[in-house]
């Protein structure tokens, strides 16, 4: 790594060999020849984006946007923040640490103002992730209406968010970036995101529904979500953030970083260590250790304004070591003992790096033509050692009902508390899964914004190419419990998966955003060309999937009733790209879907409410081991055929400052979701999907979610109040009373607290408390058995900048 980071040469070479190919000019093609060492980390996009003179702008933090991701993020929509002054912001900043501050915090679509966006975008800014505090990303969303999220470990380090009815398993539903490049390790071949960053070190969270979900992708059925890392400061300066906490939590997070000329960096790190809240019987540690590097640079090749051009590089190392498990408990224990962990899990163990290189380029033109491209790769190797199945049964199957007579000699094996007696019945199959992601692409957008009479128009056109791939090797070994430990029962490794699956993808996007007077059109059109290719080694078979060639058409309006109040419609496509390696017969996710709301902004405030409806031609869903399925199922897809998923969301946020220096910050986010399958079908694949009838309502979208967060803040101290309520889920689609084995997940509500004391110019001490009544529902039972919320959780720590 420290050579990476070291050699200019190396940089070039690599990127020259992104260029050529996988394999450089001798690559035997996409599906030949070893993968080429990881590169160095990856590279971003940028702030927020400001308006001048209530005329819209493509102006980033400096006068210029950050990177091609910004210029897409012009095209997606969001929120502002309450513009007031920054004094009147009692949370204390790091004073010297933070990046040149904005005119005004808002996230725009194709330039227009947040108060002229057609669509739901919502943005989490640095104040508002400072109250909540939160390194699990999960919490983090649900801030935000329409965005839910399902819980599994408890600590969100494999997020499973969905957006607007969207299936939450491993977030594949949903388009995910950070500073504007897609993070996932195979968005196209392997969507499911078994990588995460950390939000520690974010600085905004957009999230952008409606209309402006054209303009990323591929998945636009929901919506896209774009994390903001640090920008570079104004002054040479950083800070350092240290966190203890119980069950063994620590948290070291520091940057550094200036402004010097022309040129200007960053270096932040994350350092995120627990031993874990669940206790393993026997002993054992069942927590992580988490760390994260990034270093961003841009140099500036011209400062003339009216020909503006600069080139950015950013690199980032992550690396996993984590204890988890997909087994989980009956629902007898989980009432009992809901933070225990079976014996059989003893041996899981997560294990994973990731390498991230960004280079970007920017250019503006008389303040009415940007150009912006970036040139990326993202590496990432895991192993995952964990329980498969027991014998020929699976698991869930034994948890959720234990008292049969083969099952309970199964639970009581899989507990430790008998002894295997019966080979191959008894055996616990522990598998670990390998796989290496490679994820590249180039991507390039070009605005410009003018006036033809009476009317204010901003373009942008963009256009991206994409490849990436996934090797699988999974295997696995039999177990026999004996006395409590785990046995090697001495035979040969079972070989369960050994493929390779590679995705080709050219998308292309023209937004734009016409104003005449209080009306503002935001139409707009993406088209995804996809071509996949799957390879079983084992079967010694290709498949050279159906291409996908997808046009998605959109148009928002806003009409201002007031400068401050107004009303909004947009109608578009949604899509999700068929999984990889299929037979002809299945289809890509489509939907037609449609919002309308009003909106009511005034100066320290924001409310809005927005309806949805989202009319699906065909409704898919991939199986994963997250969602429950076994190895022969793993990766199928089901086309689940039309359905209706509506709702309503509800938002508002004020930092009214009430007296000098007193700030009562109040936001809430409610959303109401109902779901409907319209055609009748029968899954033997996935487990949330059996023997479907007209009217059964989908898994895992809780009907009623909410989230509000409350204090006061002054000079001296601060005190944040939040809780979040998600209302009981179907764990299978259904309709009417619950039969056999089905179950609720629990209604759950979690409130948190903490407290900020300033104790000098540029220090702070805080103690924060997770889950306050200490509640102990059940999440989910996915993917093998019941699984809790975290427990009550304390944490003291101190920050200071330099």
């Amino acid at each position: 790594m420290a050579r990476w980071l070291a050699s200019g040469p190396a940089v070039g070479l690599w990127l020259a060999t992104l260029l050529l190919g996988e394999g450089g000019a001798a690559a035997a093609g996409p599906d030949g020849g070893a993968p080429p060492p990881p590169p160095p980390p990856s590279m971003d996009a940028g702030p927020e984006l400001e308006s001048d003179a209530g005329v819209p702008s493509l102006e980033g933090e400096s006068g210029a946007v950050d990177g091609a991701a910004a210029a897409s993020a012009e095209t997606a929509a969001a929120v502002p923040t309450s513009p007031g002054p920054a004094s009147t912001a009692a949370v204390p900043p790091l004073p010297r640490g933070a990046a040149a501050p904005l005119r005004v915090e808002e996230l725009t679509v194709v330039g227009t103002r947040e108060t002229h966006t057609a669509g739901s975008a919502h943005v989490l800014r640095p104040r508002d992730l400072d109250r909540l505090r939160q390194e699990n990303p999960e919490a983090v969303v649900k801030a935000v209406p329409g965005v839910y999220a399902r819980g599994e470990d408890g600590f969100g380090l494999r997020p499973n968010i969905g957006i607007r009815g969207t299936s939450p398993d491993r977030s594949k539903k949903v388009t995910l970036m950070e500073d504007g490049i897609l993070f996932g390790p195979a968005p196209y071949s392997a969507p499911a995101a078994y990588y995460f960053p950390q939000v520690a070190r974010m600085e905004k969270v957009r999230v952008i529904k409606g209309p402006g979900a054209i303009s990323f992708g591929p998945q636009t059925v929901g919506g896209a979500i774009d994390f903001v890392t640090r920008g570079a400061p104004v002054d040479e300066s950083g800070a350092i953030d240290l966190t203890l906490g119980a069950f063994g939590y620590g948290k070291v997070h520091a940057y550094f970083g200036g402004s010097t000329g022309r040129a200007s960096y960053v270096l932040e790190g994350v350092h995120i260590r627990t031993s874990g809240f669940k206790k393993l019987d026997g002993g054992g540690d069942t927590g992580f250790e988490h760390n994260e590097w990034m270093w961003k640079g841009k140099y500036q090749l011209s400062t003339n304004p009216d020909a503006e051009q600069e080139v950015g590089l950013k690199l980032g190392y992550s690396d996993e070591d984590s204890r988890e498990s997909y087994l989980g408990l009956t629902d007898a224990d989980a009432r009992k003992t809901p933070l225990r962990r079976y014996r059989a899990s003893q041996l899981d163990r997560m294990l994973w790096h990731r390498t991230q290189i960004v280079g970007s380029y920017h250019a503006r033109w008389r303040q009415a033509f940007t150009l912006d491209a970036s040139l990326y790769r993202h590496d990432f190797t895991r192993t995952w050692r964990k329980v498969n199945h027991i014998g020929t049964s699976a698991i869930a199957d034994v948890l959720a009902s234990p008292d049969t007579a083969v099952n309970s000699i199964l639970y009581n094996v899989l507990t430790g508390a008998e002894d295997s007696s019966t080979p191959g019945v008894d055996t616990i199959y522990i598998g670990p899964n390998r796989r290496l992601y490679v994820s590249q692409g180039l991507q390039v957008a070009g605005g410009w914004k003018g006036k033809t009479g009476p009317l204010d128009h901003r373009i942008e056109v963009g256009a991206r190419y994409h490849y990436d791939r996934i090797d699988r090797l999974h295997s696995e070994d039999g177990f026999l419990m004996q006395g409590g430990a785990l046995v090697p029962d001495g035979r040969p490794t079972i070989v369960t998966a050994d493929q390779r699956v590679w995705s080709k993808a050219l998308a292309l996007h023209l937004t734009g955003a016409t104003t005449w007077g209080p009306l503002t059109v935001t139409p707009g059109v993406r088209m995804e060309l996809i071509s996949t290719w799957s390879r079983d080694r084992r079967a010694g078979t290709l498949i050279e999937g159906s291409p996908q060639r997808v046009v998605i058409p959109g148009i928002g309006l806003y009409g201002a009733l007031t400068p401050t109040l107004g009303l909004l419609a947009g109608v578009y496509r949604g899509f999700s790209p068929a999984a990889p390696g299929q037979p002809g017969t299945v289809s890509p996710e489509t939907s037609v879907n449609t919002d309308v709301g009003v909106r009511f902004s005034p100066r320290w405030m924001r409310i809005e409410a927005i309806g949805f409806f989202n009319d699906y031609r065909n409704l898919t869903a991939i199986c994963t081991f997250a969602s429950g399925c076994g190895a022969n199922a793993l990766d199928t897809q089901t086309d689940a055929g039309r359905a209706h998923i509506y709702g309503l969301e509800l938002f508002a946020r004020t930092d009214a400052p009430i007296a000098p220096g007193i700030v009562l910050p109040f936001s809430a986010a409610y959303t109401f979701t109902r779901t409907k399958l319209l055609d009748a079908f029968t899954s033997d694949n996935d487990p949330t999907l059996r023997d479907v009838q007209p009217g059964d309502e989908l898994p895992l979208v809780p009907r009623h979610q909410a989230h509000v967060l409350t204090g006061i803040e002054t000079r001296r101290v601060d005190l944040t109040l939040s809780g979040t309520y998600v209302s009981a889920m179907r764990e299978k689609a259904g309709q009417g009373p619950l039969v056999g084995t089905e179950r609720l997940t629990d209604a759950s509500l979690i409130l948190d607290a903490t407290v900020r004391v300033k104790v000098a110019a540029s220090g702070q001490v805080y103690l924060g408390v997770r889950n306050l009544t200490n509640a102990a529902d059940i999440a989910a039972r996915l993917p093998f058995g019941a699984r809790p919320v975290a427990p009550r959780w304390i944490q003291v720590g101190t920050r200071w900048s330099f």
